[in-house]
């Protein structure tokens, strides 16, 4: 027997964790809709928001549905059901990314991830602040690679010379991002241009954070235009923690189930106390992408890079309203 019924609060809680996780720029390139019979949610793609210079592919759209997919997971499972994900169900209709059953009760089923990340679902938010250089605890770093392995995906932590490397290639996606009018004007488009704006999708100046003024740590200038005044450079922290997330394939459902395995671990890293940022430039960029893992038959494709360490938590972006995101007669 299901020991919460799929009542009105529950469908709005489970919507609202949903749209809580992380998106490219923002974004939130997701729709969902409700089959009540099975019941089930449909996870569509929005191709609207998608960015066409930033993510030609959509790699990164798919990302962000994954890890969508991932909290509307943990919000099952809080609410005593039991998650049953199947990605890209429909080859015949390709913008149906995922339907996520609900089934049974909790007991006697392993949800994969801990009892715990609920909460977190609302603490965590992006900080691309400098963070302490305090040491980060080994046991930290091997939960967050569980974490990731369990959703199919690799997180690696590499040494300091290696992680000195893999911020230079950031480095120069960076430059070539700024050098782009086409990719500047379109990273520009989601940026607010006031405190009060009303979107709901994008990311006002407050979330934006400065500059490293050590030019180690190339955090992404979403104005392409480094504007001091706006983006103040500080100095980072001298030593970061980058962590390389990686799938041993490169297909739609691995990019899927590497969006789990990122929102999976950075649960993880909330639930430490941890804060994270992430740097996806090189990922925009196929020979930069290549160059993080040179050899993906041994070491895998890249996904993610994820700067993690102790500091400030980041301001809250804007999200839809779970009712915005919710279809209840037809797809999107």
């Amino acid at each position: 027997m299901r020991s919460t019924p799929l009542d009105a609060t529950t469908l709005e809680a489970c919507l609202a964790a949903a749209v809580a996780a992380p998106s490219i720029h923002n974004t939130q390139p997701w729709r969902f809709r409700l089959d009540a019979e099975t019941p089930a949610f449909e996870v569509w793609a929005v191709a609207e928001r998608g960015l066409r210079h930033t993510d030609p592919v959509g790699r990164a759209l798919h990302l962000s549905v994954g890890a969508s997919v991932f909290n509307l997971r943990v919000a099952i499972a809080y609410f005593g059901w039991s998650p049953f994900v199947r990605l890209l169900p429909r080859p015949d209709d390709p913008a149906l990314l995922a339907t996520v059953r609900l089934d049974g009760c909790r007991s006697g089923h392993a949800t994969g991830h801990r009892d715990d990340l609920y909460p977190a679902v609302w603490r965590r938010r992006s900080s691309r602040f400098p963070f302490s250089g305090r040491p980060l605890p080994r046991h930290a770093l091997a939960e967050l690679a569980d974490a990731a392995r369990t959703e199919g995906a690799s997180l690696g932590f590499p040494d300091d010379d290696e992680t000195a490397r893999l911020l230079r290639v950031v480095q120069e996606a960076e430059l070539r991002n700024r050098a782009d009018g086409a990719r500047g004007a379109e990273s520009r488009r989601w940026v607010h241009q006031g405190p009060d704006s009303p979107a709901r999708t994008g990311m006002p100046w407050s979330v934006l954070g400065p500059q490293d003024s050590r030019e180690r740590v190339p955090m992404r200038d979403f104005t392409a235009q480094r504007h001091a005044e706006r983006l103040p450079a500080q100095p980072f922290e001298p030593e970061p923690v980058v962590g390389l997330l990686t799938t041993g394939h490169d297909r739609r459902t691995d990019w899927l189930r590497a969006g789990q395995a990122l929102e999976h671990a950075l649960l993880v890293a909330t639930v430490h106390g941890l804060r994270a940022s992430l740097l996806h430039q090189p990922m925009e960029w196929p020979d930069l992408r290549r160059a993080l893992s040179p050899d993906p038959e041994r070491s895998g494709h890249a996904q993610m890079l994820i700067r993690l360490g102790y500091g400030p938590e980041g301001p809250l972006a804007p999200r839809y309203d779970p009712h915005a995101v919710l279809d209840a007669q037809s797809p999107p």
